[in-house]
């Protein structure tokens, strides 16, 4: 049987290498809380996973999560790239998912007219 001790010092091992593996790899994050799936939300995430796969993106976490709290501005998707703000897109249809990809994930140009957030990497550490 464990410890507490050896839990907690395991338990801070994973947490180190998870954030390390996510310090060097963009993050799509997908509201999939009830309000964003039915504003479509498994449309986009199907779509962003079929154009990162099509584009055969490395080091790119495609991730869902609960309500981000902007329920009228469903459908959210989070792009957080290495080192830079995280961004939040509103009202993405399955239409802007190549468009936020190739202009944001590839590029790093923001894609501007979808924002609807941006939180400095500063606050995210």
């Amino acid at each position: 049987m464990m410890t507490v001790e050896k839990l907690e010092a395991l338990r801070k091992q994973w947490k180190a290498e998870l954030d390390d593996k996510h310090s060097k790899e963009t993050q799509i994050i997908v509201g999939m809380g009830t309000c964003g799936i039915a504003a479509g939300a498994r449309g986009v995430m199907a779509a962003i996973l079929a154009e990162v796969d099509n584009r055969q993106l490395k080091n790119i976490s495609v991730l869902q999560t609960g309500c981000i709290g902007m329920c009228a501005r469903e459908v959210l998707v989070d792009v957080v790239r290495p080192g830079e703000d995280r961004i939040t897109y509103g009202s993405v249809k399955p239409s802007d998912v190549k468009r936020i990809i190739g202009e944001h994930v590839v590029n790093g140009n923001i894609v501007e007219d979808l924002v609807v957030a941006k939180i400095a990497k500063e606050e995210l550490a």
